[in-house]
C-alpha cells in the first residue's frame, strides 16, 4: 500500500517535526530515535535539524538524511 505523500513539514521542539500529508492529516513525528551515528547524528545540531524540507514524497535534511515514507506516516502520531 502506498503511503500518503508528505506535503508540508516544520521542525518543532525536542527533535520532533510537524508533518501534513496530502490526505489533510496532520501528524507529529519523533526524530529522536534516528539521531545517532555519523550520518543521522548531524540532526542533533539545532540549526541543521531546522533544514528539514519536503523531498521525494517524504522529509529530508540538507545533506540527504531522510525518513522512509512508510515510517514517516506509520510512526507519526495524529495531532
Amino acid at each position: 500500500m502506498l503511503q500518503p505523500e508528505a506535503i508540508f513539514v516544520k521542525p518543532i521542539k525536542d527533535y520532533h517535526i510537524f508533518v501534513r500529508f496530502e490526505t489533510g492529516e496532520e501528524k507529529i513525528f519523533n526524530v529522536n530515535p534516528y539521531i545517532n551515528g555519523t550520518w543521522f547524528g548531524k540532526l542533533k545540531y539545532e540549526n541543521y535539524f531546522k533544514t528539514v524540507h519536503i523531498a521525494n514524497q517524504t522529509v529530508e535534511w540538507k545533506d540527504g538524511q531522510d525518513i522512509a515514507p512508510h515510517e514517516l506516516y506509520e510512526l507519526s502520531i495524529a495531532k
